[in-house]
């Protein structure tokens, strides 16, 4: 027989023993929290991340240092022409010789556009996104700017990614051309790119174009007849090599190296963000895997 106060002591830690023994088999216990998760080192020399549904960030690196922004320029390229009053995407737009010689006179990345055909602006946003087509950049900018000739339309059209920068409260990024060739003056953040494309993916349009891997188009030629164009292929590598990926644009070029803006969808969450000027293709692909996986632990 247990007595006195020991006796007590002993019951008591045999009832604590049951209860918590109760508790390990219904699970109520808490289970121990996770380990912080190892912020990645990336090679791009800048990047950002953040929870798409409310805009908080996820990763930082040199998140607001301004930075040449290659062909992810045309993100905004892209929102400016979706926001236009009254869109009709059906429209068509007659290829002009300016915009296959401003390809051919700055070896830039095209969709092989035909002179004369004409091209429905939904091809051409497909033109400009997967191929990153300069000379469909330049159609749509002559085609939605205001101006008596085509440098005072593309002009306008410059003003008006501009203006939508502003207008998302943008203060460290500021374009000079339509698709990312400028003259010194186009520039972005990792920050400020990732809020465009954040922004660019309310349109169902956008999100439809900048998933899609393999688009072929279907123009009208000078006679009348159909030409079945090249197909155009996506030049985001993660829409194959990283699970859940929904976009958004790649960038290149001497000055910008190689850029990438990218979103992915994982249990019901995505993350978006931005890296700017890493060292090629194959590693701008590793720095966005590594802040998306990133992304997706910390949200858990």
């Amino acid at each position: 027989m247990i007595t006195g106060i020991k006796g007590t002591r002993i019951r008591r830690a045999a009832a604590v023993a049951v209860t918590a023994g109760a508790l390990l088999a219904t699970g109520a216990l808490t289970a121990a929290p996770a380990q912080a998760v190892t912020t990645p080192s990336i090679v791009a020399k800048g990047g950002y991340a953040m929870n798409n549904a409310n805009g908080s960030s996820l990763y930082t690196k040199k998140a607001d240092t301004r930075l040449s922004t290659g062909s992810t320029t045309k993100i905004m390229t892209a929102k400016v022409v979706l926001a236009q009053s009254n869109l009709n995407l059906d429209s068509k737009v007659t290829i002009q010789k300016a915009y296959s010689d401003y390809v051919v006179k700055y070896n830039a990345s095209q969709a092989h556009l035909i002179v004369g055909d004409k091209v429905t602006v939904r091809q051409l946003l497909y033109g400009l996104m997967l191929p990153s087509g300069c000379d469909a950049a330049y159609a749509l900018a002559d085609k939605y700017g205001s101006g008596s000739t085509q440098a005072k339309r593309v002009a306008n059209f410059i003003g008006k990614m501009n203006t939508a920068a502003k207008n998302l409260g943008l203060k460290n990024t500021h374009f000079d051309s339509f698709d990312g060739i400028g003259n010194g003056k186009n520039y972005s953040t990792p920050r400020d790119l990732t809020k465009i494309a954040s922004s660019a993916m309310k349109s169902s349009t956008f999100r439809t174009i900048v998933k899609t891997k393999h688009y072929t188009a279907k123009t009208v030629t000078k006679t009348g007849s159909t030409r079945t164009m090249k197909t155009w292929d996506n030049t985001n590598g993660l829409l194959n090599s990283y699970s859940g990926t929904i976009g958004v644009k790649t960038g290149s070029g001497p000055e910008a190296k190689y850029c990438l803006v990218f979103a992915a969808t994982r249990r019901g969450k995505t993350v978006i963000g931005t890296v700017l000027a890493s060292s090629s293709i194959a590693q701008r692909e590793k720095d966005a895997k590594k802040l998306l996986d990133y992304g997706f632990a910390k949200l858990g």
